[in-house]
């Protein structure tokens, strides 16, 4: 049996983008090639965007 979910999932098209951080599962942050946070990259945040997110608001008060 296929699951439901296989009938419309898409695999992600390569990008030609190169992403100048990894994620640090240890640290729990996104880190440059030579260590530092990304966050403080200025260039990489003005390059990178931002992104939000609404998931908690609906449950907790201080979101």
């Amino acid at each position: 049996m296929r699951p439901f979910v296989l009938n419309y999932a898409l695999p992600a098209e390569n990008s030609a983008v190169t992403i100048p951080y990894t994620y640090d599962s240890a640290l729990q942050l996104n880190v440059l090639s030579d260590g530092r946070p990304a966050i403080t990259d200025r260039d990489v945040l003005l390059a990178t965007g931002t992104t939000t997110s609404t998931a908690g608001s609906q449950t907790h008060f201080d979101d």
